[in-house]
């Protein structure tokens, strides 16, 4: 098996801005290349955020690794795309899926699919530890403990809310913190976060039908626990507690002719 490949800088420990993934898709649409002299007056940035830009439209799906859009890409952001400006909340939901399922940045998968099911709640420090623990059971992945807490921090920013802050383009309110997924508890050092597993009555029906679409893993007939629990589940990325979930499968079921829910001798089961 593979050695599983973990990133955990590239952002120069800068979250992604609002306008970051438009921009960046273009720039790159356009055929322009980020080591270009002129990338920073094309971008409107300073040369450590061309790279952090790069990073994003990497961990975010919107670019392959030889800096050409994909096809999600394509959907989101053409001119004639779903959403090029992120306006509807359904984007920012699947720009989260992207971010977790795409494991390019190590940090989203990690928490979304292990550390908060094993951390109920966590700081800064509890997640470099449980990190250094990976490390101790791979010996290709060289720790560096500071790098580890600059990817936290900014992990925190990109899903926290900071209603404090005045600058829209500058401020620390990620662009995923509308979904609202990061809580937190506390002041100063005694600050700590929690994801919970709720009912999401936020979260587009489309984007959970999406996530199980992707998702290789899933055949025709997917069980219950397995859309709870799995690796990149809808449970798992979402944080849906078990009503959430049925909730969503519901209107899933109730939407299409084609996708049933089944429950014989007690084994829960949708079946596309």
């Amino acid at each position: 098996m593979e050695a599983i490949k973990y990133i955990f800088s590239g952002h120069d420990s800068f979250q992604c801005r609002q306008l970051w993934l438009k921009k960046g898709f273009d720039f790159v649409k356009d055929e322009n290349n980020f080591n270009d002299e002129d990338a920073v007056v094309k971008l409107g940035v300073g040369k450590n955020m061309v790279s952090s830009i790069r990073f994003w439209l990497k961990a975010f799906n919107i670019i392959d690794n030889k800096d050409i859009p994909t096809e999600f890409g394509f959907r989101m952001f053409n001119e004639n795309g779903y959403d090029p400006y992120l306006e509807d909340e359904a984007s920012l939901w699947l720009l989260h899926y992207q971010l977790v399922k795409n494991g390019y940045a190590s940090i989203y998968s990690i928490i979304f699919n292990e550390f908060r099911k094993e951390k109920q709640f966590f700081n800064k420090e509890t997640y470099v530890n449980y990190i250094k623990r990976i490390g101790e059971n791979n010996a290709d992945l060289n720790i560096n403990e500071n790098t580890i807490a600059k990817d936290f921090i900014v992990f925190a920013n990109l899903y926290k809310n900071d209603p404090e802050s005045k600058d829209v383009e500058d401020s620390f309110s990620g662009i995923l913190s509308e979904i609202e997924l990061l809580k937190t508890t506390g002041k100063g050092k005694e600050e700590k976060f929690y994801i919970e597993n709720e009912q999401r009555d936020n979260l587009p029906v489309a984007v959970v039908l999406f996530s199980i679409l992707d998702n290789l893993h899933y055949g025709n007939s997917i069980s219950l626990n397995s859309l709870e629990f799995d690796l990149n589940s809808p449970g798992a990325i979402f944080a849906l507690n078990r009503l959430g979930l049925m909730n969503k499968i519901s209107e899933i079921v109730g939407e299409s002719k084609d996708i049933t829910f089944t429950d014989q001798a007690g084994i829960k089961e949708l079946q596309f």
